[in-house]
């Protein structure tokens, strides 16, 4: 069969200046094709600013926006310290000269990571909770009138029973029915009004939210102000308790006093509990899992630290890492290097852990601080006085757990913050005994929170993984299972998955033991050919991340089916 030649002209790309076949350069602003030959000719057009790249990374610098101060050129990076995008001329201006710049385009991806964070929960979590509340008024409502027409029929049934001279005390008491009617249906009908509102600006959310998603206009993404939040503080339930009618026997000469009266009408606000960890969490946790028998290996990422101290789970394709020399770096599962971080923490053993926008939460015990890394710059959340923070972890609800150590090193806790406020502190047991050991050598102690809201600590010196609830009451020690070998079991880094399995290090021993969320040990996880297991974390689809601390390698491990 003859290929039509009109037809195969159109199906390969040519240089437009000279008609070779499979140009290997695009010229975005121009968009056209151009061969290696053609490309310095081309170049020497100084009427505009070309921008050449790889053909296969043609169409995106068409995003690129137009720069404010500048208007010959593109931004192609994004001022962190200002928040804006910049065009190189700015970079080069005083005005920028000391501030840290990216890449555009991974600013643009760091910010639509947050808005699917934002439509995810307004779509999964918050909008079907304002739902339910609306339902819940709806049907207060259509039992409104039943409710008060049971009372009115009470009142007239001990209304019979007296006679013509008590007439004007039911008229009273009924008109005091109907007003209190009116009271509770006008408070209802305010209440469904407002959460209507909510409803209806939640509904706006998550339209705007999906054009943003849809927008690569960085301005238009910049300017997005999440208000999830202010929606995660549910109105408040409203608790009303209807009046009853009482009565005593009729004693004529008491009349007024004997006919009875109506119990006080109140209204009152109980407080709902924040949309969290519980609905957020349940989808995922809902199907119970199979474990592989032979978990295997499906990644290994080679991070160049002479000791790896922590891994942390930036998304599904992104992975934090902490090491010994200052340094935070950010690989793909391909190991490529993204982003780094220079840190004062030295070679001192430290973790790292990620708050819900994607920011890093790291502990410093030389100056007794906890920080978080906003704009790549570090900001000190809590300083610590007479206690020495050693590891964190960032909740769902954006509370931090820090397991700090007393100077003296004879005290062990662990300390909840809401921002910089204290706001739980986790010590003792219901026998006022130390939940935690507290020693000079060898006190690694790595902290994470299960999905049932569990405080889950690696306590190495103690041999353990100590399991307290969300109010601090112990639950279990988990200390290995039964014959379990020569060496003890001393964990170091810990995690947990959406079925709140407890995952935690047996470094000595070069295994990753599975313990159910009631301290029931399932399995170990030994034959990845491990060398010195130490952090770990586990993605959205509970693939677990090892850092070998010697071998300074990550090693990415299924173990479901």
């Amino acid at each position: 069969m003859t290929m039509d030649p009109h037809h195969r002209a159109q199906d390969v790309l040519r240089c437009k200046l000279c008609e070779t076949s499979v140009p290997p350069v695009y010229c975005d602003t121009c968009t056209i094709n151009l061969c290696e030959v053609c490309v310095g000719e081309h170049l020497l057009d100084e009427s505009k600013e070309h921008i050449v790249m790889p053909i296969k990374q043609r169409g995106f610098t068409s995003n690129y926006p137009t720069c404010l101060y500048h208007s010959m050129k593109i931004c192609e990076l994004h001022c962190e310290h200002c928040d804006i995008p910049v065009c190189v001329l700015c970079i080069s201006s005083q005005k920028h000269q000391f501030h840290d710049v990216t890449d555009i385009k991974n600013t643009l991806e760091r910010k639509k990571n947050v808005l699917k964070i934002d439509l995810e929960e307004y779509e999964k979590y918050i909008y079907p909770k304002y739902q339910e509340i609306a339902s819940s008024i709806s049907e207060q409502k259509a039992n409104l009138g039943e409710n008060y027409r049971q009372l009115s029929a009470s009142l007239n049934k001990r209304g019979r029973e007296w006679h013509r001279r008590i007439d004007n005390i039911i008229k009273g008491l009924q008109s005091d029915i109907n007003d209190i009617e009116a009271k509770h249906l006008t408070v209802l009908n305010k209440h469904e009004d407002e959460i209507a509102t909510s409803i209806s600006e939640i509904t706006q959310s998550i339209v705007d939210l999906k054009k943003l998603l849809h927008s690569n206009d960085i301005h238009y993404v910049n300017a997005y102000k999440s208000r999830t939040v202010d929606f995660k503080r549910l109105p408040p339930k409203l608790v009303v308790s209807i009046p009853k009618f009482s009565f005593q026997r009729i004693d004529r000469e008491k009349l007024f006093r004997q006919f009875g009266s109506l119990t006080a009408f109140s209204i009152k606000s109980e407080e709902r509990k924040p949309i969290g960890v519980e609905s957020s969490r349940t989808a995922s946790s809902s199907i119970n899992r199979p474990l592989l028998l032979k978990p295997q290996t499906l990644a290994t990422i080679e991070t160049g630290y002479d000791h790896l101290h922590d891994v942390t789970c930036l998304s599904d394709e992104q992975i934090w890492t902490l090491g010994n020399n200052n340094v935070m770096k950010l690989f793909n599962l391909n190991g490529k290097l993204l982003e780094t971080f220079h840190t004062n923490l030295g070679n001192q053993q430290s973790n790292i852990s990620i708050t819900r926008r994607g920011e890093i939460a790291f502990t410093d015990n030389s100056d007794c601080t906890v920080n978080i890394v906003k704009n790549k710059r570090i900001q000190e959340i809590v300083k610590l006085q007479g206690w020495m923070p050693q590891n964190i972890c960032c909740s769902y609800f954006g509370d931090f757990l820090v397991v700090m150590q007393s100077d003296d090193r004879k005290h062990t806790k662990v300390v909840r913050y809401a921002g910089s406020t204290e706001i739980q502190s986790i010590q003792f047991d219901h026998r006022e005994k130390p939940l935690y050991s507290s020693s000079v050598l060898c006190n690694f102690k790595y902290i994470s929170e299960n999905r049932n809201r569990d405080i889950c600590v690696a306590d190495h010196f103690a041999g353990a993984v100590v399991v307290v609830n969300h109010d601090g009451k112990r639950r279990f020690l988990y200390t290995g299972p039964p014959l379990s070998g020569s060496i003890p079991f001393k964990p170091v880094g810990i995690t947990t998955d959406s079925q709140s399995r407890i995952l935690t290090s047996d470094f000595h021993n070069y295994r990753i033991h599975i313990v159910d969320q009631n301290g029931q040990f399932l399995q170990y996880i030994g034959d990845c050919d491990f060398s010195c297991p130490w952090g770990l974390c586990v993605d959205t689809k509970d693939n677990l991340f090892v850092g070998e601390k010697d071998t300074h390698k990550i090693k990415k491990i299924q173990y479901y089916m």
